[in-house]
């Protein structure tokens, strides 16, 4: 079955929010893609047509809230003639460099694999390491309900969260598990599963994100002189539907971040100094980008109040790449400002006041996708700079 609406009355800025949300419908919708101002779902639900087209007019309505469209606010933008507008991933699994185990899940093996190396080490030398006093961090893939509840994860970002739990702590209940396993002949996806009886309540989730471990570890701490600057690179989680299969939206991926936590102008010019730093990567390495204000992808019905005041105080920049095969950009680095929301969630103080926090954000794989989105494999065809970085990076770790 296909599902048409009409997207008149939303502004087209917010079609691709809509696209993104509309995949959490309905559990059997198999597609979906926008055209002649129309969004298309292809599904097998057996709510029918009119059922999704009310959960369509519903999401219509939480994102057509208050009188504007997002504006696209560049900030800065490079513009290169890359040399490379063919199918990239494409040509990745073609030549097993990537294995694809599901939509968003993949391996990587060589020289993607040591690509990702290599922006990892750039990104800590390039930009990183310019910060005096910066501390490198290690966190675990995890991350406690109910430290994630602090950071209004659960209210913001439902939809992405990966529960962990474990088989309950009965003989009982182990053996007849894997018993029935057995019967069956092995693991069976779609067979009748008794979560209630069978696991506890989870205790844990995937970590979405890897700045909020640094908050969980200052909980309850007063910082001294004006704040302190963290480094770390996590595997993070997000379950995001239909959308795995966009370019470079993976279910699980690795981002570094640069973590500020201290006085409001320690965070902010510290935050500005990642911008230019970034952008002078950018520029470096001859990337076609551009620096933005954005917003995050909220998921509840108060998307437009967030997203406004986001936008509007400046809270979210993004350094998006160009993605010359399907003439789009993907979001590779965020330069976040949180206020003092998570000084106040975690109790961390500078004197008698709640710390302010601010992050920058880089993922590892998006930036390898794009770079190779836009250059190919042909290290000929690299930027030279680029070249001569990585190559002197491997006579390094050899």
């Amino acid at each position: 079955m296909e599902c048409v609406v009409s997207l008149e009355g939303l502004a087209l800025s917010q079609h691709g929010q809509l696209k993104y949300a509309a995949a959490f419908i309905d559990e059997q919708i198999r597609d979906i893609r926008l055209e002649n101002n129309h969004i298309h779902i292809v599904h097998e639900s057996p709510k029918g047509d009119a059922a999704i087209e009310a959960q369509v007019r519903r999401l219509i309505e939480r994102f057509s809230h208050g009188d504007f469209g997002f504006k696209e606010n560049i900030l800065f933008e490079q513009k290169v003639n890359t040399p490379y507008e063919g199918d990239i991933i494409a040509e990745l699994v073609d030549r097993k460099i990537i294995k694809v185990l599901e939509e968003g899940l993949f391996i990587f093996r060589e020289p993607f694999s040591s690509l990702m190396r290599f922006f990892d080490y750039s990104f800590v030398t390039k930009v990183g390491n310019r910060f005096e006093g910066i501390k490198e961090e290690s966190y675990p893939a995890v991350i406690h309900c109910e430290t994630l509840n602090k950071t209004n994860h659960f209210t913001s970002f439902p939809e992405h969260i990966h529960f962990l739990t474990h088989l309950r702590e009965d003989l009982d209940i182990i053996e007849a598990f894997s018993q029935s396993i057995r019967e069956s002949g092995g693991w069976k996806s779609d067979a009748p599963l008794d979560m209630n009886t069978t696991m506890p309540s989870p205790k844990f989730t995937m970590n979405p994100s890897t700045c909020y471990h640094c908050y969980e570890g200052l909980q309850n701490e007063t910082l001294e002189g004006d704040g302190l600057i963290v480094s770390a690179i996590s595997k993070c989680h997000r379950f995001e539907s239909r959308n795995h299969s966009d370019f470079g939206r993976l279910l699980d991926f690795s981002m570094r971040e640069i973590i500020f936590v201290g006085k409001p102008e320690f965070v902010k010019e510290n935050r500005l100094r990642a911008i230019e730093y970034m952008k002078e990567l950018a520029i470096e390495w001859n990337v076609d980008c551009m620096l933005e204000i954005a917003n995050d992808p909220f998921f509840t019905n108060d998307f437009q109040t967030k997203a406004s005041f986001q936008r509007n105080q400046e809270m979210k920049y993004e350094l998006r790449l160009t993605i010359p095969h399907i003439k789009k950009s993907i979001a590779c680095g965020s330069i976040n400002f949180h206020s003092n929301t998570f000084g106040n969630a975690f109790q961390i103080k500078m004197g008698k006041r709640p710390a302010v926090t601010g992050c920058v954000g880089f993922g590892i794989e998006r930036w390898t996708f794009a770079f190779l989105a836009q250059f190919g494999l042909n290290e000929a065809d690299w930027p030279a700079t680029f070249r001569e970085q990585y190559h002197a990076w491997q006579q390094k770790s050899l």
